[in-house]
């Protein structure tokens, strides 16, 4: 199998230089209309699929954004692996605005959002214990360090609904509970990437404290949007330098996410809903 890497470029990442035969590509989804259209072309002769999570000239909030019919496009043009890029608050010290962070775990808090390609007339329980690909982001944090920036790898995510930012007490309340940033898109892409059996690794620039640090000033757009700007010219860099490390040809994931269905639809073949498959013949077309 040929290796195809999906980008999910997050708040500050909206392109990719040095793209080779790059063009804009609108691609239909039965789960509605993308974000925007994907940037696809080639980086270190691997194919690669560019999506601005909140669409050129961010007008999705965290909330409205397609989550299911971005997951499903870049499925549908055939990418193996997605490495999501976001920015996030950090809800601990060592964690500072700059740094970098690949998450491994996620506390899903979000509750306006579909989060399930699957439901009534076909049902799936997909296992979700480790929610990113442990491959894929050891290469992403190689491709992170390469490109000069402090990485750490694995984090709580706590996802939040959003769009407005924590209270005091909320920010309390998840340092509490042990989580290590604090971001607004991980969930339920995270959960989605995994039903289509997509490698998913998440990238999260650290640009504020969020509002429990008391050295710190509570988190405004204005200091998101200065961390962000320093840092990605950085951040472009280990994306562009991502696929050169996966490589051309793909070998099965050891975790197994390119099989997460295997096991996952409970749903009688005579009482699946023909209408719903078809709308999963590109995320679940391996085992339908």
């Amino acid at each position: 199998m040929q290796t195809m890497i999906g980008i999910i470029g997050g708040s500050g990442v909206y392109q990719i230089e040095g793209l080779e035969g790059a063009s804009w590509v609108k691609v239909k989804s039965p789960w509605g209309r993308p974000s925007d259209e994907l940037l696809m072309g080639r980086l270190g002769g691997v194919p690669v699929a560019f999506l601005p999570r909140h669409g050129r000239g961010h007008v999705h909030s965290p909330t409205s954004v397609p989550y299911r019919a971005n997951i499903d496009a870049l499925k549908r043009v055939g990418c193996t692996d997605i490495l999501a890029v976001s920015a996030v608050g950090s809800l601990r010290e060592d964690l500072a605005p700059g740094d970098f962070v690949l998450v491994d775990q996620f506390i899903d808090r979000t509750f306006a959002r579909e989060k399930s390609f699957f439901g009534e007339g076909c049902v799936a329980h997909v296992g979700f214990a480790h929610p990113t690909c442990g491959r894929l982001a050891a290469l992403a944090a190689g491709a992170a360090r390469g490109a000069g920036l402090r990485v750490h790898e694995g984090a709580i995510y706590l996802a939040m609904e959003g769009p407005q930012f924590s209270t005091l007490a909320e920010s309390r309340l998840y340092r509490q509970w042990g989580a290590d940033v604090i971001g607004m898109t991980g969930m339920p892409e995270a959960k989605l990437a995994r039903e289509a059996e997509l490698c998913y690794a998440s990238l999260a620039m650290v640009t504020d404290y969020d509002c429990w640090h008391p050295d710190h000033d509570a988190v405004d757009v204005t200091a998101v949007i200065a961390t962000l700007t320093a840092n990605a010219a950085a951040a472009r860099a280990t994306v562009a330098a991502l696929p050169g490390r996966l490589g051309a040809a793909r070998g099965a994931c050891p975790q197994g996410c390119d099989h997460a269905l295997g096991h996952a639809l409970m749903t009688a073949p005579d009482r699946r809903d023909p209408d719903l498959l078809a709308k999963l013949d590109a995320v679940a077309g391996r085992v339908l």
